[in-house]
């Protein structure tokens, strides 16, 4: 039993020594601790502070960035703002020019369209019609011939048979006198052409409309090819396009009709054919006149000129043969001089009475 207390206070001394021992470690630890704790807080502080300024430089720097980057985008946008604003302003100008044309295009329409519609109101009337073609046939002969060329046209010309031509062409033979008529067959080709029309009423229009051209054929075959007077041939205007057109499209019957009746059916475009060509005749006839002209006049150059070269052979052989007698006269004149100095050149010897009177006149 004492064995086992001596061992069991042995055992509690060993406790208490090594209780003893770790209250002393942990006094020890608590103290470190407390210093590190200490130290911690002042690196702390310390790395608070340069993190500040850390904190606090960088962000001045990344402030100073910012503020750089937008600067440049401010500049930028201004500069784009600008440039956008330069391009719309240009854009804009245009469009108010474009809009200021497209304005005065219209008010030209507008007054186009009533132009029209007067022009409309005045080719109802057959009168009207007859003075809107004689004035385009005026233009157009005006356009080719020039204005007041009476040498090869006249307008309202007075016929030997009474009858006033609306124009008269005096074109070179072969053709002649040619006399061109204006018609303006109008009332039944709109009719004949007017698709809300029924078919029965276009069909007596067109009926109408042929009466109405044949008509004109007639007139102008009857008072303005007179024999040995005009041209065996006359020309009807029609100033407009489409009648003349649609008459060459669909009306061979007037055609013919009117090379029976020896008239040229024309309308402005191809009257203005017509003319050139004659204007075209009538410079190369005169061309061919001044030719013959020019031709004669050179054949009496050259009978005047064997006329020249025939004198000339003459007086060149005149001149040859005074050339010849001023050789030879040249020659005897050479002869004669010659002789001339050789004579100055002899010595004559004196006499002897010229010696006597040379002695007595030394004595």
């Amino acid at each position: 039993m004492e064995y086992i207390m001596i061992a069991i206070l042995g055992i509690i001394l060993i406790l208490v020594i090594f209780i003893l021992t770790k209250m002393h470690n942990e006094a020890n630890i608590t103290e470190k601790l407390g210093n590190i704790e200490v130290t911690l807080i002042k690196e702390l502080g310390t790395f608070k502070d340069d993190l500040k300024g850390s904190l606090n430089n960088d962000f001045t720097k990344l402030n100073e960035q910012v503020e750089r980057r937008l600067l440049l985008m401010n500049e930028q946008v201004d500069k784009r703002l600008d440039q956008s604003f330069e391009k719309t302003n240009k854009t804009f100008t245009a469009i108010v020019e474009r809009l200021g044309k497209i304005d005065e295009a219209q008010k030209k329409i507008d007054n186009l369209s009533t132009d029209i519609v007067s022009l409309q109101s005045i080719l109802t009337d057959k009168k009207s019609r007859g003075i809107f073609g004689e004035v385009n046939l005026n233009h157009i002969l005006i356009n080719v011939f020039g204005e007041g060329n009476d040498t090869i046209y006249k307008l309202q010309y007075l016929l030997p048979n009474g009858f006033i031509a609306d124009s008269v062409l005096f074109a070179p033979a072969p053709l002649g006198t040619i006399v061109i008529d204006s018609k303006f067959p109008l009332e039944h080709y709109q009719k004949m052409v007017d698709k809300d029309l029924s078919k029965v009423e276009r069909s007596i229009a067109e009926k109408a409309f042929k009466q109405d051209v044949k008509k004109h054929l007639d007139d102008i075959s009857r008072k303005y090819i007179i024999p040995s007077v005009t041209a065996d041939q006359a020309i009807m205007f029609l100033p407009a396009e489409a009648i003349f057109a649609e008459i060459n499209a669909y009306h061979q019957d007037i055609i013919d009709y009117a090379y029976q009746k020896r008239v040229w059916i024309t309308s402005p475009t191809t009257l203005i054919s017509t003319l050139t060509v004659i204007q075209m005749i009538i410079k190369n006839i005169e061309r061919d006149k001044y030719t013959s002209i020019i031709h004669e006049e050179l054949n009496k150059l050259g009978l005047e000129f064997a006329r020249y070269k025939e004198r000339w052979d003459k007086l060149s052989r005149s001149i040859q043969t005074v050339t010849k007698d001023v050789e030879n006269v040249s020659i005897t004149t050479q002869k004669i001089s010659k002789k001339f100095e050789t004579i100055n050149q002899v010595e004559i010897k004196p006499s002897i009475e010229n010696k006597e009177e040379e002695l007595i006149k030394s004595d």
